[in-house]
């Protein structure tokens, strides 16, 4: 087996990958090295001494601040954690003579706002990043594709949309969105939805696929090349075909949906769905939970989380 070293192992995918490790056969190609100490990316003290004891073969880059209003409200931070920290990574890589393969999670926030007759977007559109977390994604995304053209490095990239699944923050959309219909089905709140620009269609992949993803591509994915993670559709994120409602009638109760001046984003685009056509034809990888599924499994854990409290 690949000897798999992961940044952001805590995080929201990395949690998943480990859970999928115990239960998945796509994870057997790699044997995940966890170092003795946390790695601090922008430490590279730290981070050669983990890449130093674990030797890995491969590495997954998950670890960033993935949150745009945060980015909003405090850029350089994003852009150090972000951009720097990938720096830091690579020099440390390259001070310990790695010589395997890394894969940088980027974004599909880098493509910005396109005209609706480019969608579902391709790899090849022109990169328009409109917050600076998209900013900081698209510069450490051409930093690692220089790496490959002036160090010789061996790094593939992709760009997921909107992932969701059990056990992620509240602060993203679909999480914070659970979490509110499962308190009021449980009478901790008044029946009450709180939301921002909910009029919008948004690209959701459910986490477990999108780790799937990530190993293929480690796999299989070309050098320098980049692949979107996506479904190839946009789902409402208010109609009873889409997201809220959906989560709303699963869970079977009767809210009011308020909206909430300080939930809105200045530079939200109304329609953003990606092509997984490149990613498919090179892996062969395809979306294989359904949405229902994915909004179930997380009013479930919310539900249990919520009835320990």
């Amino acid at each position: 087996m690949k000897r798999l070293l992961v940044t952001g192992w805590d995080g929201f995918v990395g949690s998943t990958l480990r859970d999928m490790l115990k239960h998945r056969a796509e994870t057997d190609v790699f044997e995940v090295v966890i170092p003795h100490k946390p790695m601090e990316l922008l430490d590279k003290a730290t981070l050669e001494r983990a890449i130093f004891e674990t030797r890995p073969d491969c590495v997954l880059h998950l670890a960033a601040q993935s949150f745009v209003p945060s980015s909003v409200s405090d850029p350089r931070a994003t852009y150090e954690v972000n951009f720097y920290g990938t720096l830091s990574l690579l020099e440390a890589l390259r001070a310990c003579d790695f010589k395997g393969r890394m894969l940088y999670v980027g974004s599909g926030e880098v493509y910005g706002w396109v005209e609706p007759e480019a969608l579902p977007v391709v790899e090849t559109q022109p990169l328009c990043p409109r917050n600076p977390y998209a900013v900081s994604k698209a510069a450490a995304e051409l930093l690692c594709y220089q790496w490959t053209q002036a160090h010789g490095f061996d790094i593939v990239m992709a760009r997921p949309f909107n992932h969701i699944g059990p056990g992620q923050a509240e602060r993203f959309v679909v999480s914070d969105f659970a979490r509110q219909v499962i308190e009021i089905k449980l009478g901790l709140r008044e029946p009450l939805v709180k939301v921002g620009s909910i009029d919008v269609k948004r690209d959701f992949t459910d986490v477990r696929d999108v780790v799937r993803a990530y190993l293929l591509i480690l796999q299989q994915g070309k050098a320098g090349e980049v692949y979107n993670v996506c479904t190839g559709r946009g789902q409402s994120v208010r109609s009873v075909r889409g997201m809220l409602e959906r989560l709303i009638f699963i869970a079977g109760g009767a809210c009011e949906i308020v909206q909430d001046e300080k939930r809105m984003r200045p530079t939200e685009h109304k329609r953003m769905y990606g092509s997984y056509a490149k990613l498919n034809q090179q892996t062969g990888w395809r979306p294989s939970i359904e949405f229902d599924q994915s909004l179930r499994d997380v009013l479930s854990h919310w539900e249990g989380r919520l009835k320990q409290l």
